[in-house]
């Protein structure tokens, strides 16, 4: 059988490099200290070494050891069969992605940049906006500050709609009901019991004190098991709000945003564990998936730094609903029962394993029949997770302005990305065998993410 004919596009040394290339190290003498941790304005965000046209680097450390087949033994995103969590990328600090002066190798020219800006802010000046001008403008990057990013990701999640004149009413109506959310499914049972018998109290005219054992209805008892006691769903919730703990304090350790012992790191800390939390309660089906956290920050953080302060006084409440409609979108990747379904996590991967194959069908029997890399080892993780583990913040945010803008929801544009890191470093993987592909595949090395994007749309075709 004759191999389909790699696109001539692919062969372009602009995607790949020869395998015995690596880049020099830098002169010691031109390393550069790291910035004071109360200066967030000069943290560049390189995680990895920069690589200016190849993505093909030198990866020198594994992520984990090869996982085992069986995908019902990796149900978190973290993990991959029985060697236990994954260990992600050690990542210099990022204090501010957003306003760093740190420079790298996807920064566009001050002129492209000044145009972006210039051209979304027209956009947004509009009384209706132009979704799929605004997608389009988007999909090319949203240059950081001014808050344009909040606005824009806002407005493609549908949570602002395309009509500004409503937009302070909604905000107001979501705003508050977020509020209600708070109130009615964060509160401890006893605050509820207690609430409970004032109102009763109120109402008869009297104050009885202390009830007796016999007084206490059967579903306001502590050790009551049944379907309404409130008691019996706080205890079944316990399980649950320990793992959102747990997993909120692991949220990108090496940015003071996310973690530390300061005020605002543990302020925002909570405020992703009362969305987590509401979102498992409101979603009984799915409830909390170990992974969600790593979703959830993103938004988090670019509502949280804009400088409207509206929006930032109100960006817990804002990042719920955002949360959960990009959620709806890829919320069947976490439901276990779906794995084998037409919509679960298996079937997108198997997705992703055809577009290399009707892309680079050299690759793709490389990969899959020659050294036996099964897809499962690598891609579970970068589809569940939206390839947050992937690379640094910075390049996640540029990674999701292209995600979100697509108007077909996120998850094709997702699987051509996919699709188009295993081509960017397509001659590293037809050298390797299984452990030097997997190796690599776990541990993706530093590219261009502009270069990556841009063969991820030549996919589309």
């Amino acid at each position: 059988m004759v191999n389909k004919r790699v696109p001539e596009w692919l062969n372009s040394s602009m995607w790949s490099s020869p395998t015995t290339s690596h880049p020099p190290p830098p002169p010691k003498s031109q390393s550069k200290p790291q910035s004071p941790p109360d200066s967030p304005s000069h943290g560049n965000h390189t995680s990895k070494p920069p690589s200016v046209a190849s993505s093909e680097s030198s990866v020198n450390e594994p992520r984990e050891s090869p996982p085992s087949p069986g995908l019902a033994t990796a149900r978190s995103p973290f993990k991959s069969g029985p060697a236990g969590p994954v260990q992600t990328v050690q990542r210099t600090e990022v204090r501010d992605p957003v306003v760093s002066s740190g420079s790298s190798d996807n920064e566009i020219s001050p002129r492209e940049d000044a145009s972006r800006q210039a051209q979304l802010l027209q956009e947004l000046s509009k009384k209706t906006i132009n979704m799929g001008e605004l997608q389009r403008l988007a999909s090319l990057g949203i240059p950081d500050g001014a808050g344009i990013r909040s606005t824009v990701w806002k407005l493609l999640l549908g949570y602002l709609p395309r009509d500004k004149g409503v937009w302070p009413s909604e905000l107001a109506k979501k705003r508050s009901q977020y509020k209600n959310f708070k109130e009615d499914l964060l509160k401890n049972p006893s605050e509820i019991t207690r609430k409970s018998e004032e109102s009763t109290s109120s109402q008869n005219g009297e104050d009885k004190g202390l009830l007796s054992r016999s007084e206490i209805p059967e579903g306001e008892h502590p050790l009551s098991l049944g379907e309404t006691s409130v008691w019996n769903q706080f205890f079944q919730d316990t399980e649950i709000i320990e793992q959102i703990d747990r997993d909120v304090k692991r949220t990108h350790p090496d940015m003071h945003f996310f973690s530390g012992d300061s005020a605002s790191a543990k302020a925002n800390q909570e405020a992703l564990k009362n969305i987590l939390i509401i979102y498992a309660k409101l979603n009984p089906g799915i409830r909390y998936v170990q992974g969600m956290n790593e979703i959830l920050a993103p938004l988090f953080y670019v509502f949280k730094n804009d400088p409207n302060e509206d929006f930032v006084v109100n960006a817990e409440a804002d990042t719920f609903f955002c949360f959960v409609e990009l959620l709806s979108s890829c919320r069947d990747n976490f439901c276990k029962q779906l794995d084998n379904s037409v919509v679960g996590i298996r079937s997108t991967i198997s997705k992703m394993s055809q577009l290399l194959k009707h892309h680079d069908e050299e690759l793709w029997r490389h990969l899959e029949l020659t050294t036996k890399v099964n897809p499962q080892f690598y891609a579970f993780r970068w589809i569940t997770l939206l390839l947050t583990q992937e690379f640094n913040f910075a390049d996640i945010l540029h990674i999701w302005d292209t995600l979100l803008s697509d108007p077909e929801g996120p998850q094709e544009t997702l699987l051509r990305v996919c699709c188009a890191m295993l081509i960017l470093v397509r001659r590293r993987l037809l050298a390797g065998d299984f452990t030097a592909n997997l190796k690599l595949l776990q541990s993706y090395p530093s590219t261009n993410i502009s270069h990556l994007l841009y063969v991820a749309n030549k996919l589309r075709s």
